[in-house]
């Protein structure tokens, strides 16, 4: 048995990024953490989700412990951060928000529970956080560094494989689907530079199901949980990485592969 540690900035952010391999680990019997930097504190809430008097924050753990529980995650924990909002907004540099803290300190954090658990591999993000949010990029600047102190000695960045969004985008306009992003965007890595690709197509019903327990930032009718299967599939099916230390050409299939 190994452990995987899965490291994110906000709640919700693990099972769009790293749902499938987190329940993949947990169905072949392997120990899954789930750590997160914030409370989510600034997130976009759904219409009429929070009870009166409830603060979202309050709401956002809730639902973390119970999509963590849905992904097979045998441990939650937050290393006690504020959410920054989105890059250029005010609350950015807010008192002890995620983007603002100091890395080595914010490491340090995260090193203890990697040494606590003996954590065979570690997932962060991509050194653009997937698409710029600044609590993202932390975590892959936070991620790097607590894997380093910890030698924890696999370390994934998690990201999505543009050259992929691209074809999915350009079958959707196609189709004559309206709204559709142009090409023209920075989301993910090109394909020359992901390592590791993760078919996660069996645990699509736990990933959804993830999703839909942050009811408070994820409704029924936004994009994630409305697309139908095929599409579900075609945007979620497949979990990308960038290995840390890993050669060009590595195309590896399995975070815990050998473990």
């Amino acid at each position: 048995m190994a452990t995987l540690v899965s490291f994110h900035a906000h709640p919700d952010d693990e099972c769009i990024n790293c749902g499938g391999v987190m329940r993949k680990a947990a169905d072949e019997g392997h120990r899954v953490v789930l750590v997160v930097a914030t409370r989510g504190e600034v997130g976009e809430i759904v219409p009429g989700v929070l009870e009166p008097g409830e603060q979202l924050w309050e709401r956002r753990v809730r639902e973390t412990h119970a999509a963590a529980e849905i992904l097979g995650a045998t441990r939650v924990e937050f290393l006690g951060y504020v959410d920054s909002g989105m890059m250029g907004e005010a609350t950015n540099s807010a008192e002890n928000t995620f983007w603002t803290a100091d890395v080595e300190e914010a490491a340090t954090r995260l090193a203890a529970i990697l040494v606590q658990e003996s954590a065979d591999a570690l997932t962060i993000y991509d050194d653009n956080g997937g698409y710029g949010h600044p609590d993202h990029i932390q975590v892959h600047r936070v991620g790097l560094r607590a894997a380093e102190l910890a030698a924890t000695p696999r370390v994934y960045q998690a990201t999505a494989n543009r050259d992929h969004l691209k074809e999915g985008f350009a079958a959707a306009r196609a189709a004559g689907v309206e709204g559709i992003p142009t090409d023209d965007f920075d989301m993910g890595k090109p394909a020359a530079e992901i390592t590791t690709a993760v078919d996660v197509t069996a645990y699509l019903p736990a990933k959804r199901a993830a999703m839909r327990a942050h009811a408070s930032q994820i409704a029924e009718d936004s994009f994630f949980l409305a697309l139908p299967e095929e599409a579900f599939a075609f945007a979620f099916g497949t979990e990308w990485f960038i290995r840390v230390g890993a050669t060009p050409g590595t195309t590896e299939t399995d975070l815990l592969a050998g473990l």
